[in-house]
């Protein structure tokens, strides 16, 4: 049983602890994006975010809970990029050392800032759950913890500082949009602003390359998919926590799916029309907005833009088409 007083309560205890480490990512109104679906969108740019995603709120704020002991000794976790660079710089902030599995085929990019925030690299597999498992491996030879990328409260409730910034922001919001991949941003998200306001309406957007919250909502239990495929590399996720689902079985509203001509749409648009750079999986609430997958006519609308960190090769083939 989710004690969602309980988590809200380590949202707050995040929000302190994050001020001054954050950058403040104000909403902006989109008139363009308003008048082409007939909704009033603000969009949650934490593409501009330190680390250049939302992935630094969960990090510090897992990270600066441990103990002198844990960490002196180091911590390890799994991830294809933003939560990778989330926590090594989160860990280079705190003085700890940070172990990070990538898979094989990890954007080069991202590859390179995790390194540049101190971040040691080592590649295995190319799924999320060959990640996990070679982390937890680690944490158990090495004595390191494992700062998990979403099936942790500490990290749920440092991404829950995003639902509480809306709403004070935009008190009156009635629906918040935000990518689903393991489920601990829109966990976080639904935590904050279910308990400010009861009433808004909480929606979540996987890939359908992805659907993997999708699938188990459905199926009333946590569904390991055996095959995944799609552009949006920070949401290509085989299985959510078992956190995280119990969180968006009670809390998420509904869940809609785009596929990667509507997600290369969204990031062409993004630069196009709001001289924003997101990242496909960051881009995916814009196109569940203007591919009409959400019936929000006349309703304000937050899209959370999770972050910017995209690979040059795939931004140039999406602009070139």
């Amino acid at each position: 049983m989710i004690d969602i007083g309980a988590l809200f309560s380590q949202v707050l205890e995040a929000q302190k602890r994050l001020k001054g480490i954050v950058n403040p990512t104000h909403l902006q109104y989109s008139k363009t994006f308003s008048r082409w679906s007939g909704c009033e969108v603000y969009l949650k740019p934490e593409n501009l975010q330190k680390t250049g995603s939302f992935k630094i709120r969960g990090a510090y704020n897992r990270i600066s809970t441990l103990t002198e002991g844990e960490k002196k000794a180091g911590v390890v976790t799994a991830s294809s990029g933003n939560h990778a660079q989330g926590v090594a710089y989160s860990a280079s902030l705190l003085g700890v050392k940070a172990t990070i599995v990538m898979p094989i085929d990890a954007p080069k990019s991202k590859v390179e800032a995790v390194k540049g925030y101190g971040g040691r690299v080592i590649f295995h597999g190319r799924t999320s759950s060959e990640r996990i498992a070679k982390a937890t491996e680690l944490a158990k030879e090495n004595g390191l913890t494992m700062i998990h990328s979403f099936n942790d409260t500490s990290v749920i409730a440092g991404q829950g500082t995003i639902g509480i910034e809306i709403l004070e922001e935009l008190p009156d919001a009635d629906v918040i949009l935000a990518p689903i991949g393991g489920g601990g941003l829109i966990s976080g998200i639904s935590i904050a602003a279910k308990t400010k306001n009861r009433g808004i309406t909480i929606i979540g957007v996987e890939a359908e390359g992805a659907p993997t919250m999708t699938e188990s909502i459905k199926a009333g239990e946590v569904v390991k998919l055996s095959s995944i495929n799609t552009i949006a590399d920070g949401i290509r996720t085989t299985q959510v926590g078992s956190v995280t689902f119990e969180i968006a079985k009670e809390l998420v509203d509904d869940i809609v799916l785009v596929n990667d001509n509507e997600i290369k749409e969204a990031v062409f648009y993004l630069l196009q029309r709001s001289k924003l750079l997101v990242e496909p999986s960051g881009a995916v609430t814009i196109a569940a907005v203007l591919s009409s997958k959400i019936d929000a006519k006349g309703k304000k609308v937050v899209a959370v833009l999770s972050g910017g960190n995209i690979d040059m090769s795939l931004l140039k083939e999406i602009i070139s088409t």
